[in-house]
């Protein structure tokens, strides 16, 4: 399915990279669960969905789909640019920056500082784009979290 959305709009080219990027993702995450019980691909999978609902290009669509290749997998920076270029590698370490950062705590001072760093982090808009599609998904599937969990996590977001 993912392919059939792609075909309609990105070059015959674009089309390779992303299979490329669905492939690794399906490695990396090859064993892995979500806690819904669902293989993790299919994280990765409708953050693409998400991206390409919001007619976003070939390489935004490839860093969704990669976008915890970096934190979940032994795969360093330098060999996901030789596979996917400069480009795309530098969209997947911004939203590995955005994840290292802690965002909750209520105070209103920490909240705009996290802001400002998130947003000095993003020299490409994208970025924001992708980590707004994950964090889509991830409250889409909220219900899987006790309570108090959910809660914090759609603190977290709103903030």
């Amino acid at each position: 399915m993912l392919l059939e959305r792609v075909e309609k709009w990105i070059k015959e080219e674009d089309v390779a990279k992303i299979k490329e990027a669905y492939a690794l993702a399906g490695q990396v995450h090859v064993d892995r669960l979500r806690l819904t019980g669902e293989p993790h691909l299919i994280h990765p999978l409708n953050v693409a969905y998400i991206l390409m609902d919001m007619n976003a290009d070939a390489a935004t669509v490839c860093a969704g789909l990669l976008h915890d290749v970096l934190e979940y997998s032994k795969i360093s920076r330098e060999e996901l640019a030789a596979m996917f270029g400069e480009e795309v590698t530098s969209l997947v370490e911004g939203i590995t920056l955005i994840n290292s950062l802690n965002f909750s705590g209520d105070k209103k001072s920490v909240i705009a500082s996290h802001r400002k760093i998130l947003v000095g982090l993003s020299e490409d808009v994208r970025v924001i784009f992708i980590k707004l599609a994950d964090r889509l998904h991830n409250m889409r599937t909220l219900w899987v979290l006790p309570e108090k969990e959910q809660k914090e996590k759609a603190k977290e977001t709103i903030d």
